[in-house]
């Protein structure tokens, strides 16, 4: 039996009255708020399928980008914008850095993630630096959708990290149109370009990852498109990934893996990998089963969105998603999608 909510949290039975509703919400939220480690620009450690147990560095309000990738496991993009500024202070971040690391043993990774893109913040190479001066030991990720890259200043600024994990899923207009969805100043000529530089630059590793989805960006020109520029950038892997969370529209499918394996031969380069499925985040010693359990009990009393799981629980976007990851591996949850988006609820089990 799954662990039920202290006393003190109180349960409706039958048709609950509004009040009752109102009050019980009120509580589970000033329950889960008790869990431990709450940050405002840090998430996690959580359980990476490609960097182990990582520290999420969050620069960037939710959800400010450059692009409106139709696949975003946070949404859709409520700004689209190139503007680089300080959205969160700087100042708050080293606090909070400072404070996690007198707390807890090291992760294996930093990652700049979460809700936006990273880069668009104007101060992430101090933060940079003022991690590799607190904790020189760590190696430093930054995921980027690549799409700043075209700026110097932003490239001389990632130049302290040990591996910057960029994303390019079309390599023609249309495919970019209809995948990424970014403003008209975003264009592939530049976009590819702006790689290829960085790559030259950086002394780091750069991991490549292209997000395919059928009927998106695997039509014969972008792939054709997309393995020269591969060779131009000259990336140390090349991640093949594909659909496992819902997305910002409704309606799409991941890609089948005899497609994945198909177009992997097709780019026939060293390097060249499918991103697996993380089955195994439950054994990692920093899975944190009382978030889990949390999830698992505001589920069970009612579906909610990843944003009402958010709101409630208090925790990162981002890693709630790893937590609904493990749990829909396990079969013990399944998304369900309503006219305000995807709802997640205990799966129910197969009648007969």
């Amino acid at each position: 039996m799954r662990k039920s909510l202290p006393y003190g949290v109180p349960m409706c039975s039958g048709k609950e009255s509004v009040l009752c509703f109102l009050f019980r919400i009120r509580d589970e939220n000033n329950y889960h708020k008790k869990l431990p480690d709450m940050y405002q620009h840090l998430f996690g450690p959580v359980p990476s399928r490609r960097l182990g147990m990582s520290l999420g560095v969050d620069l960037i309000p939710h959800k400010i980008c450059s692009l409106n990738c139709v696949y975003c496991e946070c949404g859709p993009t409520t700004r689209l914008t190139r503007e680089r500024k300080a959205y969160v202070p700087a100042d708050e971040v080293y606090r909070e850095l400072e404070d996690f690391f007198q707390k807890h043993p090291d992760p294996d990774y930093i990652t700049f993630s979460g809700a936006g893109e990273p880069t668009l913040h104007v101060q992430i190479g101090d933060v940079i630096s003022f991690l590799k001066e607190l904790r020189p030991q760590i190696p430093l990720a930054v995921l980027t959708n690549g799409t700043t890259l075209s700026d110097p200043q932003v490239r001389r600024e990632l130049m302290q990290s040990d591996l910057v994990l960029p994303s390019l899923d079309a390599a023609t207009s249309l495919a970019l149109k209809k995948i990424n969805r970014p403003p008209a100043s975003i264009q592939p000529e530049t976009y590819i370009q702006g790689l290829v530089d960085f790559a030259e630059e950086f002394q780091g590793e750069i991991w490549l990852e292209i997000f395919l989805l059928p009927h998106f960006n695997d039509d014969e020109d972008n792939l054709n498109a997309l393995k020269k520029a591969i060779f131009r950038i000259g990336p140390d892997r090349v991640q093949l990934n594909t659909l496992d969370r819902p997305g910002a529209v409704e309606g799409l499918h991941p890609m089948p893996h005899e497609r994945l394996e198909e177009i992997a031969a097709f780019f026939d380069r060293e390097g060249v990998e499918i991103i697996a499925a993380p089955p195994k985040r439950k054994e990692s010693k920093a899975y944190r089963d009382d978030v889990e359990n949390a999830i698992l009990e505001t589920i069970a009393r009612r579906p909610c969105t990843l944003q009402d799981l958010e709101k409630l629980l208090g925790r990162h976007m981002n890693e709630i998603n790893k937590y609904l990851g493990v749990l829909e591996e396990r079969g013990e949850i399944e998304s369900v999608e309503q006219e305000r988006g995807s709802f997640y609820q205990l799966k129910t089990p197969p009648s007969g």
